[in-house]
């Protein structure tokens, strides 16, 4: 997964996944640019040249209710949404089952303070599958590039590397994935 570079094949399948009828206009380049000096990050390829050139997001999906745009929160988020803080690392680097997990030895207070940057932090929401599952792309911290499954129970990394699916990691092997009409966690 190069982040730096998009990949042409890779783009392709960005185009033939979001229909032509479905994709919001693409900002141009020249937004995409402002946006990432407002945050102070560089976008992942291909995330950022889909966003510049294809689609500013989807009413289809991936996911099941669409494809955000740029910086877009889901609807269901009503006033809970914090505040996204984009250039700071996103704070996980493997799987975390919060809720339920007897052995962590923090306090209530020490788990809820360790959740805010994984919700907040160094990532873009992409959208939701509903039931409070949230699909976020990180945009800092060492999981660059990679797709990440949200939810008020725990968060996971999408790709083949880290189980539960045979598709590649990143954007475009997140939508990759979903235009094949496999499921999300299809291992």
């Amino acid at each position: 997964m190069d982040v730096t570079r998009a990949d042409p094949a890779d783009l392709e399948v960005l185009r033939a996944a979001f229909g032509a009828g479905s994709r919001r206009p693409p900002p141009g380049w020249d937004a995409v640019r402002a946006f990432e000096a407002e945050h102070g990050i560089v976008l992942p390829e291909p995330y950022r040249t889909c966003v510049a050139e294809i689609c500013d997001g989807s009413a289809d999906g991936p996911p099941s209710y669409g494809l955000l745009p740029l910086a877009g929160m889901p609807r269901d988020r009503g006033g809970r949404r914090p505040e996204r803080v984009l250039a700071a690392p996103f704070p996980l680097t493997g799987p975390w089952l919060w809720e339920g997990d007897e052995d962590d030895p923090r306090s209530d207070e020490e788990i809820a303070a360790a959740l805010h940057p994984v919700f907040s932090h160094g990532s873009v929401v992409l959208g939701t599958d509903g039931c409070g599952m949230y699909w976020h792309l990180v945009v800092a911290g060492p999981h660059r590039g990679h797709v990440w499954s949200i939810c008020g129970e725990g968060a996971t990394p999408f790709g083949s590397e880290f189980g539960h699916t045979t598709a590649s990691s990143g954007f475009a092997g997140w939508v990759g994935h979903w235009a094949k009409g496999l499921t999300w966690f299809d291992r």
